[in-house]
């Protein structure tokens, strides 16, 4: 045996090794089917083979385009098991924008959900590399000269998983950033392993956990701070493709889903639900959030109504694995808005344009050190030698750092307000915003000004049933009596919601976009 295998350890190995310690504890379940460990990893050995004999080979991207679904997570270690690279692709992305990410990656098989076929058929002639569609729905037959993912994952498991060097690629994400053509994040099996190192450390997941998944897999966070940590440690886990608060309150019900991941506005929705003081929840003990901070009277009312609940602040990026830094619950109030202290595998700084550490209280740029990092940004040189700069990982999100070492972001590098000379946090006004009894949700950009070339400006989604009490002129009579001039907003927007990626990360580029034209019109 090679020292490879002797010292193996992927994606898919964590999955092998959890199989054998909890062979018959319940993995992995959707709907009425549901796996024991055992059983999912035959399952993934099985769709592993059928890989291999489809002609992938070591080191060969293979992407994947669908909802949530149990074949999803069998493709994620099927992938590893071949020794391949998994490149998951948004699918609320429209034909052109899957297919740029398809191509790009020069994926070599698109696995598609039963969802997405029109759009996976309208990707094929984009793709020179692109050799086929496998139909990825175990529970509906394949259409016509589609091979079927079910038949790969009931035939012979693969004997031998493919052993890969642990610096070797896992998978490449595309970023969702707001340059008009996405970054693809190339993560090795060591990035990704660190990770779930940190977050079994610092998230405390664990083995004991029912987990319910219903973020999106096809990104970072759902797959790689919630679902691959889970299975590593040996937890049990509910996946849906429906995150309505509806649904997601009859799951964490009936299934007595002890932890749970969602951005602010999923776990707003929740308490929002005419059905949330009946629910059931007194399983729920571990609460996540992430993509933006939790609004301090947000973060008060579900102590209120949840009490037993713990929460977790996750705050990070793609190329990071995705986790940079944890809120512990602990600190949820005493440190409200902050996005608490690096990980256990993670080393951070704020730094200046000069790469000097700034002062306590002062706005810089976070960098990082990590075994967690990217290796490079696929097929771009340049942009891997501008993030690496100097020997850190530059994030392009800007921060402060208090005395204990929290972190509170302030905003994107990018997206920091410039109005008359003074840079505005667009964060400090959101929270001044929602102190306001009929506010739901708050977005604050810099719109284009004649005179003060930025203008703070306001977007406010009011909460459903108080529409009658959205009063732009007290909102903005509201922050003048709170903070100083130059940073209240010149314009308040009433909106029906807010546009956002599936991370739930609000899309102020759209925003800006929609709204540029708002001040140089009236003038």
């Amino acid at each position: 045996m090679s020292d490879l295998h002797l010292r193996q350890q992927s994606v898919y190995d964590i999955l092998r090794r959890s199989a054998a310690r909890h062979p018959q504890k319940p993995a992995i379940r959707q709907h009425s089917v549901s796996w024991s460990y055992d059983e999912f990893h035959t399952l993934c050995l099985g769709a592993a083979a059928g890989l291999v004999a489809r002609g992938i080979r070591p080191g060969d991207r293979v992407a994947v385009l669908s909802r949530n679904s149990n074949a999803f997570a069998i493709a994620r270690f099927a992938i590893a098991a071949a020794g391949a690279v998994l490149v998951p692709v948004n699918f609320m992305l429209n034909a052109q924008e899957a297919a740029y990410i398809v191509g790009h990656s020069e994926a070599r098989l698109l696995l598609v959900g039963h969802t997405e076929l029109d759009k996976a058929r309208a990707i094929v002639p984009q793709c020179s590399h692109l050799e086929g569609l496998v139909w990825l729905a175990l529970d509906r037959p394949a259409p016509a000269k589609l091979d079927a993912f079910a038949d790969w994952v009931t035939a012979a498991p693969l004997a031998n998983p493919i052993a890969v060097e642990s610096h070797s690629p896992a998978q490449i994400i595309y970023t969702s950033g707001t340059e008009s053509a996405p970054k693809g994040a190339v993560l090795s099996h060591s990035a990704v392993l660190w990770q779930y190192g940190s977050i079994l450390a610092d998230a405390e997941v664990a083995g004991t956990d029912v987990m319910l998944h219903a973020l999106p897999l096809f990104h970072c966070a759902q797959l790689d701070c919630f679902l691959g940590p889970s299975l590593h440690s040996g937890g049990s886990n509910i996946i849906t493709d429906d995150n309505t608060p509806e649904n997601l309150l009859r799951l964490l019900q009936d299934e007595s889903i002890s932890s749970f991941f969602a951005p602010p506005t999923v776990w707003i929705s929740l308490l929002r639900a005419p059905g949330f003081d009946a629910a059931d929840l007194s399983a729920l003990r571990k609460g996540y959030y992430g993509a933006s901070i939790m609004p301090v009277q947000v973060l008060k009312e579900i102590q209120r109504r949840l009490p037993e609940l713990r929460l977790w602040n996750l705050y990070g990026q793609t190329e990071i694995a995705p986790t940079a830094t944890i809120l512990k619950p602990e600190d949820q109030l005493r440190k409200a808005g902050s996005a608490g202290k690096p990980v256990l595998h993670v080393e951070t700084r704020i730094v200046d344009d000069n790469g000097v550490d700034v002062a306590i209280g002062e706005i810089g740029e976070v960098v990082h050190r990590s075994p967690q990092l990217l290796t490079e940004y696929f097929k771009n040189p340049e942009k891997t030698a501008e993030a690496f700069a100097g020997g850190w990982f530059h994030s392009g999100d800007l921060a402060t750092v208090d005395a204990e070492g929290y972190l509170t972001i302030v905003d994107r590098k990018k997206d920091m307000i410039k109005t008359g000379g003074e840079n505005v946090s667009g964060r400090e006004v959101e929270e001044t915003l929602y102190q306001l009894p009929w506010v739901a949700e708050v977005a604050v950009i810099g719109l284009p000004h004649e005179q003060w070339i930025e203008a703070v400006a306001a977007v406010l989604v009011p909460k459903a049933g108080q529409e009658h009490a959205a009063d732009p002129e007290a909102a903005i009579e509201f922050c003048r009596s709170r903070l100083a001039g130059f940073k209240v907003p010149k314009r308040i927007i009433l909106a029906q919601d807010l546009p956002r990626n599936p991370s739930g990360k609000i899309l102020k580029r759209n925003l800006r976009e929609t709204h540029a034209g708002a001040f140089l019109a009236a003038q």
